[in-house]
């Protein structure tokens, strides 16, 4: 990774107020004259970092430089120099340690999204300011019966998380299957979108852009456009998705392939479900298992509305749902050809997931997200949770330790938001039976609700919930819990 300029630095994710009024002015990749993004290249895997005797501990820098994205050099973020930062693979019960060291020109942290481990003091602690030129040491201890899947890990500092994170700060966590199924290849496939301008930076967030959450020109996966990967007929590859966009929603299909959903989040199904498409809101991820079926397929994002502020004026079509007549965006193409392989082994039964649906409730809350149109300070909009913008300095809402909580979400606005709560999994109360399904993003639709319960088991401490259209966390759609 090569250093940059002080003035490439500053262009870097709008480090202020000037970067901020200076957002709408670049012009995109594709209008300037510099060269088109590198299509089709091979898929590249991030660096895999693995525990051993129970330990990964491990050094993650966050930097600016020239990295790389699309097959071409940017002026970016990127962790140990690289977007995405590697993929961290530990197994329940381990410990986990990150040496934070923060060489960007502003405050940073670091939030490990989905793990139930505590958040207090060095653990998984968004009210930690790591400044520039300092360094942190993180200390996460999974419970033994941590659920496996996949998890993430991006910043979590107020004010500066859609920035950083579109300008390349992320990567992906893995907890193990206790019992592994058997594959011919894993994918990890970490989807993000950015946009560049004519002078190869991180393009800034204007005020509009922030409002509606912003959308990148730039569709990556790994940071590529388009790479390509092929395997045999009849192989069994495990794709594991993270949907790592500050804003936008991915609808995935990949036609011609038969198609597995192991499950999403911390969630996991006792036996996989056949889907056509998967529904990732930012912040969710997707395990999946791919049986390959000869000829080429090409892994589409097709366009969902999650709706606009122009819907507060009840202009538009009504969010929460698929638009119909695109052909979607290419994020990946896969090619199958060859001898076929010889039919894969049946899948492990996976462990019956919790279920709360019976459990005693100490509390039921309503969570009242909310974008208005009274104007907060420098004429934007306010974005609050139960009326209130973020402060750190409160406490919304106080929990007992080892209660079980009814949560009515309550989506008050036009816009879809998509609900995070740190360190304890959701469970979604649905109006019939079926497996139980666990979350740690939920979407709730424009004008919408959805009821959840939450055991909020092992940890005591101060943590946070939001909307992970990052951008409106920023702007104050975020509130504090404490478990007492």
């Amino acid at each position: 990774m090569r250093p940059i300029s002080r003035r490439q630095a500053l262009l870097l994710g709008g480090l202020g107020a000037a970067a901020t009024a200076a957002g709408g002015a670049g012009l995109v990749w594709s209008l300037s004259s510099r060269p088109a993004p590198l299509i089709g290249s091979g898929l590249v895997q991030p660096e895999e970092l693995h525990s051993e005797s129970g330990l990964l501990q491990v050094r993650l820098e966050a930097a600016p430089g020239q990295l790389q994205l699309a097959g071409r050099e940017v002026s970016a973020l990127g962790y140990n120099g690289s977007i995405p930062g590697p993929t961290l693979r530990f197994r329940a019960g381990d410990t986990l340690k990150i040496t934070l060291a923060n060489s960007l020109s502003q405050p940073t942290n670091l939030h490990v999204h989905g793990l139930h481990v505590s958040p207090d003091n060095n653990g998984d602690n968004v009210f930690v300011t790591v400044t520039p030129g300092s360094s942190f040491d993180y200390e996460y201890r999974l419970p033994g019966n941590h659920p496996p899947g996949l998890y993430w890990y991006h910043p979590h500092h107020h004010g500066m998380v859609a920035d950083q994170v579109f300008a390349g700060l992320f990567g992906a966590i893995i907890v193990e299957d206790p019992q592994g199924i058997e594959t011919s290849a894993e994918r990890v496939l970490v989807v993000s979108d950015t946009s560049v301008d004519q002078l190869g930076g991180i393009r800034a967030a204007s005020a509009m852009d922030r409002m509606a959450g912003r959308e990148g020109d730039l569709l990556l996966v790994n940071g590529q456009s388009n790479p390509e990967f092929s395997a045999l007929p009849g192989q069994r590859e495990r794709w594991r998705i993270v949907n790592a966009c500050v804003a936008r929603y991915l609808r995935l299909r990949l036609d011609g392939q038969y198609l597995q959903l192991l499950g999403q989040d911390s969630g996991r199904f006792e036996k996989p479900q056949d889907v056509d498409e998967v529904l990732l809101a930012p912040g969710n991820r997707a395990d999946l298992l791919v049986t390959a079926a000869a000829g080429e397929s090409v892994l589409r994002s097709f366009r969902y509305n999650r709706g606009t502020m122009a819907g507060m004026m009840g202009a538009g079509p009504a969010p929460g749902s698929a638009v119909e007549g695109t052909e979607g965006t290419v994020l990946a193409t896969f090619r199958v050809a060859g001898e076929p392989a010889a039919p894969p082994p049946g899948i492990p039964r996976q462990q019956s997931p919790a279920d709360l649906r019976q459990a005693p409730v100490a509390a039921r809350r309503q969570i009242i997200r909310s974008a208005g149109m009274g104007m907060g300070g420098g004429g934007m909009m306010r974005f609050t949770i139960n009326g209130r913008e973020f402060d750190a300095s409160r406490t919304d809402t106080t929990a007992a330790a080892g209660s079980v909580e009814e949560w009515t979400l309550i989506n008050t606005s036009p816009m879809d938001h998509p609900f995070h709560l740190h360190v304890w999994p959701m469970q979604v109360i649905g109006d019939s039976g079926g497996s139980p399904e666990w979350r740690d993003v939920v979407n709730i639709h424009a004008n919408g609700q959805v009821k959840v319960r939450v055991a909020f088991a092992d940890f005591r401490g101060r943590s946070a919930y939001h909307c992970h259209i990052l951008d409106h966390e920023d702007l104050g759609m975020m509130g504090v819990i404490e478990v007492l």
